[in-house]
Formats: C-alpha cells, sequence, structure tokens
C-alpha cells in the first residue's frame, strides 16, 4: 500500500563508487612540475622515511569529475535529515532547527581554513570565541569554569569522571571508587565513569512516582562514593524534584555531583544547576544550541565545574591577559588531552553565534516553547489508540520530552516500536527514537518537540501516528511490510546480527566475496 500524504523519496539502484570505476579515467590530471621549481623543492619523496612511503599507489576509485559529482548528488538526494521532514520523534537528541547563517559563518574561510597549530596571534578571533562562549555557559549553569575540548556527551561525562577521579586523588581519597547513577540517564552517565574506572551503581525508579526514592540513594552512598551522574530532567521528561536532597546525601559522604545537562534545552534560563549545588555538568552543543547533531558525527560537549575543580581541565586552557588571549599548557594538576587539538571548533562557533543572536530573553523563550510543544503534543498523543504514558498520573505533565509505550498496541495486534519505525518513514517522518537501553519501558518511542517544531508539524505527527494505529488493528500486514516509499526498504536483519557478512571497506568485501 502507498500512502497518500504525497511522500516520495528519490530512489536511485546507485553502485557504490568502486563499482562505478573505470580504468584510466581522471577528474584531474595535475600539471607536470617545472623545471625551476623542481630544482629548488629537489627530490622530495626522496625525503620521505621509508617507513610512511607507500609500496604501491593506493587503490581509488576512477572515476571523471561529472561522474563523481552525479554519484555523490544521487547518494545525497536520498537522505532524510533535519530539514527534509519532521524529526520531532526523535527523543533525546533536540533536532532543532540550525540556522543557515551559523552554517554560513562556520563555513567561512576565515574559519575553515585555520590550522590548529598556528601561532596563537594568528587565531586571537577564535581564541575568543571559544573564551567567551565558555563564560556564557558558565553563566548559564551557575559553573565557574569550562572546557570545550569534549567532542559529545560520552566524552564530556568521561572527561568529568576523569576530574572526578584526579579531585579524590588529590585528597587522598583513593579509596573512592564508586559512582552512582540512574537508569533513567543517559547510558554515558554509567558507561564513562566504568571506562574510567569506577564501579557503577544504578538506581531504579519507584513505579508510582517514576524518579528513585532518596531512601535508595541514601543506601547507595557510602564512603567508597565518589560522585553522582545523573541526567536531569530525565530522558522520560520528569525532572527530578529530589535533585537537592541527592546533592546534599552525595556531598554528605564526600562525593562530588555531575549533572548531565543534554536535556538542557526545556530549562535554559531557568535552572542553574551550580546554583542547586552541582560541582560539574556539560552540555550538548548539538542538542540545546543549535548546531547539527551529526547522528555520532562532529558533536561538541562542553564541561563546566565549579572554581575547586578548575585546576583539573583539560589542557590547554583558554586565557585572556589584558588584551591577548592565549592557550595555557602550564596546568600541573589537570587531567591532560580528552581529545586533539582544542575540540571541534565550528560547532564552538555556531553555539556562539545562536547564543548571541538568541540572548537572555530568546534563551528563557526557548525553553518556554520547547515545553508547550511537548505538553500539547503529550495531550494528542494519549488519545492514540494503543499508546500509553508511564507515570501519567505522577507526571501529567513534561519538559522537553516523553517516554511512551506501545506496549498496549503490541499485545493487541503484534505491532510494536520496531514495525512503527519501519512505516513511519513513508509519510516524510523521521523514525521514533525508540529508549536509551535497557528498555524498562516496554516498546518505547520519545518524542521531543523543541521550541523550532512548529503546530503544524506536531499535528501532522500524531495524524500519522493515528493512522499507523488504525493500520496496525486493521490491516496490520501494511505495517509489517513496510517501508514502501523510501529509498531502501526493509533491510536484511541477519546481516548486522553475523559478523561473518559485515565488510566494512570494499576492499574487505572483495576478499570475502572472492573467499565464499
Amino acid at each position: 500500500m502507498i500512502s497518500d500524504t504525497g511522500y516520495r523519496a528519490v530512489r536511485w539502484q546507485e553502485p557504490i563508487i568502486f563499482q562505478l570505476s573505470k580504468k584510466g579515467r581522471r577528474g584531474f590530471i595535475p600539471p607536470k612540475v617545472e623545471e625551476a621549481v623542481k630544482s629548488q623543492a629537489g627530490d622530495v619523496l626522496s625525503q620521505l622515511p621509508d617507513r610512511i612511503r607507500r609500496k604501491e599507489p593506493p587503490a581509488l576509485p576512477e572515476l571523471a569529475e561529472p561522474q563523481v559529482v552525479r554519484h555523490y548528488i544521487r547518494l545525497s538526494q536520498q537522505n532524510f535529515g533535519v530539514d527534509s521532514g519532521i524529526n520531532v520523534g526523535t527523543g533525546t537528541t533536540t533536532l532543532k532547527y540550525n540556522p543557515k547563517i551559523n552554517e554560513t559563518l562556520a563555513r567561512s574561510p576565515k574559519i575553515a581554513e585555520l590550522h590548529p597549530l598556528q601561532d596563537e596571534s594568528t587565531v586571537q578571533g577564535i581564541l575568543q570565541v571559544m573564551h567567551e562562549l565558555g563564560l556564557w555557559l558558565c553563566e548559564i549553569s551557575g559553573m565557574d569554569e569550562c572546557s570545550v575540548q569534549p567532542r559529545a556527551g560520552a566524552s564530556a561525562v568521561f572527561a568529568n569522571a576523569r576530574i572526578m577521579h584526579a579531585y579524590h586523588e588529590s585528597r587522598g581519597e583513593g579509596h573512592k571508587d564508586e559512582v552512582i547513577t540512574t537508569v533513567l540517564s543517559h547510558p554515558c552517565d554509567g558507561a564513562s565513569p566504568a571506562m574510567a574506572g569506577y564501579k557503577v551503581v544504578t538506581l531504579y525508579p519507584n513505579e508510582e512516582t517514576g524518579v528513585p526514592d532518596i531512601e535508595a540513594l541514601k543506601a547507595a552512598a557510602s564512603n567508597r562514593t565518589a560522585g553522582i551522574m545523573i541526567t536531569d530532567p530525565y530522558d522520560t521528561g520528569v525532572f527530578d524534584p529530589n535533585l537537592e536532597e541527592y546533592i546534599k546525601i552525595v556531598h554528605e559522604v564526600g562525593g562530588l555531583v555531575a549533572i548531565d545537562q543534554a536535556n538542557a534545552n526545556s530549562v535554559l534560563g531557568r535552572l542553574r544547576v551550580g546554583d542547586a549545588g552541582a560541582d560539574m555538568c556539560h552540555f550538548n552543543l548539538h542538542k540545546s544550541f543549535a548546531i547539527p547533531h551529526a547522528s555520532c558525527g562532529p558533536g561538541s560537549a562542553p564541561i563546566c565545574v565549579k572554581a575547586k575543580l578548575a585546576k583539573f581541565l583539560p589542557i590547554p586552557q583558554v586565557r585572556l591577559n589584558e588584551s591577548r588571549y592565549y592557550l595555557d599548557y602550564d596546568v600541573p594538576d589537570s587531567i591532560g588531552k580528552v581529545g586533539g587539538f582544542f575540540g571541534v571548533v565550528p560547532n564552538v562557533l555556531r553555539a556562539y553565534a545562536w547564543i548571541l543572536s538568541m540572548g537572555k530573553e530568546g534563551l528563557l523563550t526557548t525553553s518556554e516553547v520547547a515545553v508547550m510543544n511537548n505538553n500539547y503534543l503529550i495531550k494528542k498523543l494519549q488519545n492514540v489508540r494503543g499508546v500509553a504514558l508511564p507515570w501519567s498520573k505522577a507526571h501529567p505533565f513534561r519538559l522537553q520530552e516523553a517516554r511512551f509505550s506501545l506496549e498496549q498496541m503490541k499485545r493487541d495486534t503484534g505491532i510494536g516500536i520496531d514495525d512503527l519505525n519501519r512505516r513511519i518513514v513513508d509519510f516524510g517522518i523521521q523514525r521514533c527514537f525508540t529508549s536509551h537501553e535497557p528498555w524498562f519501558v516496554p516498546e518505547p518511542f520519545t518524542p521531543e518537540p523543541p521550541e523550532s517544531a512548529s503546530k503544524e508539524d506536531l499535528d501532522k505527527f500524531v495524524e500519522v501516528l493515528d493512522r499507523i494505529s488504525e493500520e496496525a488493528y486493521s490491516t496490520p500486514d501494511v505495517i509489517r511490510t513496510a517501508p514502501h516509499n523510501c529509498a531502501i526498504s526493509k533491510i536484511d536483519p541477519s546481516y548486522s546480527h553475523d559478523p561473518s557478512k559485515w565488510a566494512l571497506t570494499w576492499r574487505a568485501y572483495q576478499k570475502k566475496q572472492t573467499s565464499q
């Protein structure tokens, strides 16, 4: 069945670029080196050590420029991105609109052609941007010092875990080897401290309240507690009202408090976690501050800390000495680098431009509209057959998102969230984010309508889910055979579960083909 919404993805039966290759084709033939240049440069290749010289030229595809352009244009036409359709189903990611003026700034030669090894005197402008963004994020969070070096949320949480470790080591508290988190938080709030060497203690929500009991935290906290690392608001859209009590309990046993502010879009300008007593936090610029999310690509997640932790921040730290910005490597207690060079600087510039254009009032409006959008969507989705909102009695209203369940639909029809995701893309809507593991909400999906989502988009999203629900109860085969309108049909799941079929490069694929 083909939907009547008008959405049709472009379908190109486009081969892999290596399959398009024709021996001898060239897109560009460099001119021969002039004798005058050769005499000055000498034999450049002979100056390279043998260990880094190729024995044979790389096996690159051979195509003329028109074929290369056509290939990538066709692939781009099959993409679905934040500008292509409706993305409000993709929760815990805050896929808001990315202003094109900020994209223009980030792609300007003035930033794109900078090199991280340039002399500081030639990059004063971008150092100023990095420094001032750090000051602004400290003002927004109620913290004292900032580093923009971490690449994404998990990197930021890992950096904060290393700072937590360095702080306790400096105080002779090496016995503190446990970090507390909640299953309601982003998974990296457990995974990253585990990678840093900590034992992770996970708290689960009370079945009625939807948040962990205070007594459960008291039982988990001890003299071994290095700290607590949690996301608040949670990925369920619930803001934990016990936050200040959690902070007090952890501080009483000598632990530090790190707040993951991946879901900060709903509290911008309204909550400063530093004022609530937190010791450190991080922001995902690819969520709350309108830069491309990139799906595990070049994100950016600055960390902010209280003054007592500033000396542990990654190096280099950007400083201002009278009228000159400089990179300070002379920080003996620093945890060192958490990534190459200075962070994803183009994203720092994007976020800087967005905050500059929004101002204080704009940030307040952002959070206000995001929360209003979310609760409008909650009200409408609860009227869709087979959809339920866990903990709706305790928390009828949510902040940036809400985690729904299709458990009833699954029981009634056999259609669950995986099936819905294959069908919803037929309507020009990004698949619904299911849930961070584990699935403590059965058959979950987590819409998140940021402030840039229109009422028309929200109504369309609900309309499509309502239609899919009707199909689930009347003609479920339409869903089971979906998608129908997309560039790529259903993928054979056996490939993702069988490593013997994996081929991450063309060369690896060829080897597997010849060995079969």
